[in-house]
């Protein structure tokens, strides 16, 4: 409080103009301990936005301190792990069962570090109809993750709704749809979001300095130049039998990152679909690709993944290129076969994909590229568990015609 003693001689109207000026000087000073007080909160706020735009174009909330994380699709771990370092599951209090289902070798490579990754609780099979609504809140989440498109809760999926009702941040990522576009996105945005900024910018700039490398050497050559890719997904066991594959998006960017020209990206109306064994020949692709995951009994397929030996892959691929009729397949033919895992197709890992397949478009120019390197360099700096199996594998000219060349 403010006293004034009245000084002998002092008009009314100069104690008036002295009680003003002392009430100003102390609301300046009040203000400016005041601001002082809330700068380092505005400063804070400043680094941790409130709100975020999700890749579904809605605005979500950043929630203050996430401890309980959902995911829809398990397979979602391989953005959380980038994230977590070295307790990749200890946030996740539940998610859909298609990780142990469609990557079993990648679940299994987890359960040995970490065995608790076997009581996670499930909301789900593998398919978005298979989510329980019920087991999903009761596990009352701080954060729910999502894909834009895949096996797991979709946009208007009833349970975001529910979700977002009882405070759960909903936020939905893309790997699998547009990954060139919506990779680094996605995990700038998951970075905010469960508040892994640092780990989320670490990884970024790894991923934007080996993908400039290889943009670099393909932006110089023509389109004229580039070799006609096809790519083979889930090869010998997908459902409709041949061909299923990337158009306009998926892995097909992936081919077009790496230089080469995606032969579907004409024939298909949508991102995946299927195409004909009579298109693929009428294409004559330079380089094929096959993708794997899973396997059927008494069926070809390619083994690759985490805990599968280089052996076990070249034999499958060469299985796989020795199906009746897929030599007339041009790059088959000519022996420009190769394979990769079907994992890449939906995970923020792709940049390996990018690198294997630039290699395999351009060995020349990418010689000096080490793609086991970077695969190497990714579990080390970013992973919690050891960089173990054969991710892809190239294959060597079939039997006949490597007899045939060495005459």
């Amino acid at each position: 409080m403010l006293t004034f003693r009245l000084i002998p001689g002092l008009t009314r109207q100069a104690l008036r103009g002295a009680v003003l000026a002392a009430a100003a000087a102390a609301i300046s000073l009040t203000s400016a301990a005041a601001a002082e007080a809330a700068t380092p909160a505005v400063a804070q706020t400043a680094q941790a936005p409130l709100a975020v735009t999700d890749l579904a174009g809605r605005t979500i909330k950043v929630p203050a301190e996430p401890h309980r994380i959902l995911l829809g699709e398990s397979r979602l771990l391989s953005a959380v792990a980038l994230l977590e370092g070295q307790k990749p599951l200890a946030r996740i209090v539940g998610w859909q069962g298609d990780l142990p289902t469609m990557d079993p070798q990648t679940f299994e490579a987890y359960a040995q570090r970490f065995p608790e990754i076997r009581q996670i609780p499930l909301i789900g099979k593998a398919t978005e109809d298979s989510i329980s609504d019920e087991k999903a809140l009761a596990l009352k989440p701080d954060v729910a993750i999502f894909s834009v498109a895949g096996h797991g809760p979709s946009r208007y999926n009833a349970l975001v709704k529910q979700l977002e009702a009882t405070g759960t941040t909903v936020v939905f990522v893309d790997f699998r749809v547009h990954p060139m576009q919506n990779t680094l996105p996605s995990i700038k945005l998951l970075g905010e979001v469960l508040h892994r900024e640092k780990e989320a910018d670490a990884y970024i700039q790894f991923y934007q300095q080996h993908l400039a490398r290889v943009q670099q050497v393909v932006n110089a050559i023509p389109e004229s130049q580039r070799p006609k890719v096809f790519v083979d997904m889930l090869a010998g066991v997908w459902d409709a039998g041949c061909c299923h594959t990337a158009g306009k998006g998926n892995f097909g960017e992936f081919v077009d990152a790496a230089g080469g020209r995606n032969i579907a990206a004409g024939l298909l109306p949508g991102v995946l679909g299927d195409i004909s064994m009579e298109q693929v020949i009428a294409a004559q692709p330079d380089v094929y690709i096959a993708t794997g995951s899973r396997t059927k009994p008494g069926l070809a397929s390619l083994r690759v993944g985490a805990l599968t030996s280089e052996h076990d892959a070249d034999a499958s691929l060469a299985q796989l290129a020795a199906r009746p009729g897929f030599n007339a397949i041009k790059a088959i033919h000519d022996g420009r076969v190769h394979g990769i895992s079907h994992n890449y197709y939906d995970s923020p890992y792709n940049i390996v994909a990018i690198e294997a397949f630039a290699k395999w478009f351009y060995p020349q120019q990418f010689s000096t590229l080490d793609v086991h390197a970077t695969e190497r360099e990714l579990y080390r700096r970013f992973l919690a568990i050891p960089d173990t199996g054969t991710e892809w594998v190239d294959a060597p000219l079939p039997a006949a015609q490597a007899q045939q060349a060495a005459r």
